[in-house]
């Protein structure tokens, strides 16, 4: 069976059992990794040959008429959201209508973050945005300072080192999203090509799930191995971050906060509308 999955600690932690032959009745796994902007174009192709990937929830639209969201194995979280950056130290604007007609970088316009933020502007941009600048990731926090756009929208560890760049935070799209919807931040989703035996699969990732909590040190090699040179303590953190309950079965909450985001994406003609009962295993 072949499956696509980031290096990331969260997804490794998940698939470990599975990818090692650990978990009864279940096939061996050819596997890729890939960043997340690399299999949802995967996802995206027609004649995508990958039985199982994993996506970002904002490119689910795209896929859904082929791949079938699995209720495990992906990832949602509460704290752990993107952040707006402006340059100026204290002097720095505050007021998000400072962005209106301005350009703001962003990582990829097919993520999770670029949803939050677009929808966060259209409450709080008058006018809305200038111009959106893709850029990588790792590009956006020095052309903040140097002036080369006026804000950046940044994931993950920049939300640690962005006062090294000079830079100010301008909002919390986490914090913004579950204040106004109360719901988790839909991250990464776990789909499976509708052709095969979703409950199967299904059962599958999530027995792979719990043998990676019941047993947490027999990963760490694995996970380490494909972590970039991350330190453990690290590796650890992000694990428990992003592998929650919500990684075994996405609930009542998981389903909610996933039909919110892209029902309200699909309002602003960011992504394509979606039935919400397509959400669901048939």
């Amino acid at each position: 069976m072949k499956i696509a999955f980031s290096p990331c600690p969260n997804d490794t932690f998940v698939f470990h059992a599975w990818t090692h032959g650990l978990i009864p009745g279940a096939p061996a796994l050819d596997v890729t990794y890939a960043d997340i902007d690399i299999t949802n174009h995967l996802a995206a192709q027609d004649e995508s040959d990958y039985d199982v990937l994993k996506i970002s929830y904002a490119a689910l639209p795209w896929v859904l008429d082929r791949y079938a969201l699995l209720p495990c194995g992906g990832a949602l979280g509460r704290g752990c959201g993107p952040l707006v950056l402006a340059a100026g130290g204290d002097h720095a604007p505050k007021d998000p209508s400072a962005l209106s007609g301005r350009r703001v970088a962003v990582p990829s316009e097919r993520s999770t973050a670029y949803l939050l933020f677009r929808l966060w502007a259209a409450q709080n941009v008058p006018g809305g945005i200038g111009e959106i600048v893709v850029m990588p990731f790792d590009q956006i926090m020095p052309a903040v300072r140097d002036g080369h756009i006026d804000a950046g929208l940044v994931i993950h560890e920049a939300r640690f080192t962005y006062p090294d760049y000079g830079l100010t935070l301008m909002t919390d799209l986490g914090n913004w999203w579950e204040q106004d919807t109360g719901l988790p931040i839909p991250l990464g989703a776990i789909v499976a090509k509708r052709s095969l035996d979703l409950k199967a699969i299904s059962d599958w990732a999530r027995a792979s799930v719990e043998y990676a909590w019941a047993h947490p040190d027999e990963s760490r090699e694995y996970v380490l191995s494909h972590a970039q040179e991350m330190d453990p303590k690290v590796a650890d953190a992000h694990i428990n971050l992003y592998v929650n309950s919500f990684t075994a079965n996405l609930g009542e909450d998981g389903y909610a906060a996933i039909t919110s985001l892209l029902t309200r994406a699909a309002d602003e003609g960011l992504v394509p509308p979606i039935d919400p009962q397509a959400l669901m295993l048939p």
